[in-house]
């Protein structure tokens, strides 16, 4: 049964429903004094507590997916060890499985689009990471057999899978009624996770004599999707969005790669690379790097490209609003910003689901196929 199966939660609430009656019952049988006695209240109690514990995270888990399987909250992690053979005739995009998306029709492509299991192996980089990549059902259509399409970047939070855009944030299933009600374009969307170098968070960065994240998202991940799939090779045909470090990282590729990128959506989004125990050293005392990773100095002291940038947050619950409004305050020509401030919203995916379907409608209105 998967982590966040109905069956474990039940189970888990039903088991300690059990045990909190058991207790009550047997409390008098184990009143009397002695190591045995003793040893059953202890023991009940811890069983119990444990079992609560156990049903609240399970529950919690549920509704926000920060793990989306028993591996990865045990820490272990799933598709990293298939090797990718860069030989004659060998590709950068492999497919490992599809799924339909749930919607009426989803069981055919031409109709529902699908969801592809793939693993992206970056040429420059070196990097070898899982995604999911949705296609559109005018994706399997003849009469769009020629046709090439705009696509986007996405990316969870850290240490979200990429499963939580799929099964919590319904990033594919909104795409899909969004074109279908003729709100936006039909869009493909690469969704994976931003730790591409697990566990560590590498904050979209290229650490010096670490992993090279940077590159692996703003060089190889658009190039090899586009190789592998009829998506255009131009800026104006990519786009890049997120949640929390993801929204991050698509401010911080969209800013610094507006030659790969027309358009970056942060959701929840902050404005400077994190620096601490799950990142490690990420600058190795490169002042000029760190300063990079900072937005706010960015748009400060660099040049603008044509590029729209979507941020959001929340007058009530989110910690960085400051940083949102100083953000849209520094934006310049020949730049564009657009916000999406709540008045009430934290930093969980209720508060980003009401923000995706307006914000993959904004970017499929700045995105192009051709």
């Amino acid at each position: 049964m998967g982590l966040t199966s109905n069956k474990v939660l039940v189970s888990a609430v039903a088991l300690a429903v059990v045990l909190f009656l058991a207790t009550v019952w047997l409390w008098p049988k184990l009143a009397r004094r002695g190591w045995l006695p003793v040893s059953g209240r202890v023991g009940l109690l811890l069983m119990t507590q444990v079992t609560l514990f156990a049903a609240v995270g399970l529950a919690a888990n549920r509704s926000f997916l920060f793990y989306g399987s028993w591996a990865d909250l045990l820490g272990q992690e799933q598709d990293m060890g298939v090797v990718v053979d860069h030989g004659a005739g060998s590709k950068d995009v492999r497919v490992l499985g599809t799924q339909a998306l749930d919607v009426p029709g989803g069981g055919r492509p031409s109709v529902g689009g699908q969801i592809q299991k793939v693993l992206v192996a970056g040429e420059r980089s070196g990097i070898v990471s899982p995604a999911y990549v949705y296609l559109p059902p005018e994706y399997f259509q003849p009469q769009y057999a020629k046709r090439t399409f705009p696509a986007s970047v996405v990316l969870t939070g850290y240490p979200g899978t990429a499963e939580n855009l799929i099964k919590g944030l319904d990033y594919p299933k909104s795409a899909y009624l969004q074109a279908k009600a003729g709100r936006m374009q039909p869009m493909i969307l690469v969704m994976l996770r931003p730790t591409v170098a697990p566990p560590r968070d590498t904050e979209c960065v290229d650490v010096p004599g670490g992993p090279q994240t940077e590159t692996f998202f703003a060089d190889d991940l658009p190039k090899a999707v586009s190789q592998a799939y009829r998506v255009g090779k131009k800026a104006r045909n990519w786009g890049f969005m997120g949640n929390s470090t993801g929204g991050y990282c698509a401010l911080k590729i969209a800013l610094h790669h507006s030659d790969r990128f027309v358009a970056g959506a942060g959701f929840s989004a902050y404005y400077r690379a994190a620096e601490d125990v799950t990142t490690g050293d990420l600058f190795h005392g490169d002042d000029a790097l760190r300063k990079r990773g900072d937005l706010l100095w960015s748009l400060d002291h660099g040049k603008p490209g044509n590029t729209s940038f979507l941020v959001t947050s929340s007058k009530r619950g989110e910690s960085n609003l400051k940083g949102t409004r100083q953000f849209v305050k520094k934006v310049k020509r020949p730049a564009q910003v657009s916000s999406i401030i709540l008045e009430s919203g934290g930093h969980n995916f209720n508060t980003w689901l009401r923000e995706i379907p307006p914000g993959l409608i904004w970017m499929g209105a700045r995105l192009s196929g051709n």
